[in-house]
């Protein structure tokens, strides 16, 4: 099952349009405030209401700082800035069936490590996936889903295959080994590896747990 071809980008691609505000996160600061967002989250303890006037506030400033790109599924149930706590401004969100990558999500998360200085990019899946579950149930009976959700199935498919259909955990471990596989996409992504390179950006991976609210950094 082949992969989509994304177009090289230009090397040269900008960097920030203006400098960051001095307290700024890098990649571990970012990390360490969506880490102590989702505990805020899963102790009943939100600082952030998604107010109007958050949002009016946050217009006001006229320029964006976001401290992280976060690559999620579509589910219903994994409100992205309600998981990690963040208000209006503080990240960037793409959503895609089991966050597969396409053109579209990869050139988002380009622009927003090159024009918005974004120095982390963390991509998310979840316990009990239904693209997941798809993905084994094609590979038992052999079929593939109509249309473009056939897309989603082979994307994820090779996650399946290493942890094996028969696997009597398949099903948590292929969330598990989708996300390697997609972060280790996108580090090998051109303009992300050169950021990688230097410093300025770090890609990780996670899983959110839709029982308990909490999110599980992946190695």
């Amino acid at each position: 099952m082949s992969s989509p071809s994304f177009p090289m980008p230009d090397s040269r691609a900008p960097r920030p349009s203006g400098p960051p505000p001095p307290d700024h996160p890098g990649p571990a600061e970012a990390l360490a405030e969506l880490l102590a967002g989702n505990r805020r989250f899963v102790t009943g303890r939100p600082r952030h209401g998604h107010d109007v006037s958050a949002a009016a506030a946050s217009a006001a400033l006229g320029e964006q700082h976001p401290i992280a790109f976060v690559l999620g599924c579509i589910d219903s149930r994994v409100p992205l800035e309600a998981i990690f706590d963040q208000n209006f401004g503080s990240i960037c969100v793409g959503r895609s069936g089991a966050q597969v990558l396409d053109q579209a999500i990869v050139g988002s998360i380009e622009f927003a490590v090159g024009a918005l200085g974004v120095p982390l990019v963390i991509v998310l899946g979840h316990e009990r996936c239904g693209a997941v579950a798809s993905t084994i149930s094609a590979q038992r009976t052999g079929s593939r889903p109509a249309g473009s959700i056939g897309y989603l199935v082979e994307q994820i498919a090779p996650a399946v295959t290493e942890v094996g259909v028969g696997h009597p955990d398949v099903q948590p471990l292929a969330v598990r080994a989708h996300v390697r596989r997609t972060v280790q996409r996108l580090r090998q992504v051109e303009l992300l590896a050169a950021a990688l390179a230097d410093g300025r950006i770090d890609v990780t991976g996670g899983v959110y747990d839709l029982g308990n609210g909490q999110v599980e950094l992946l190695n």
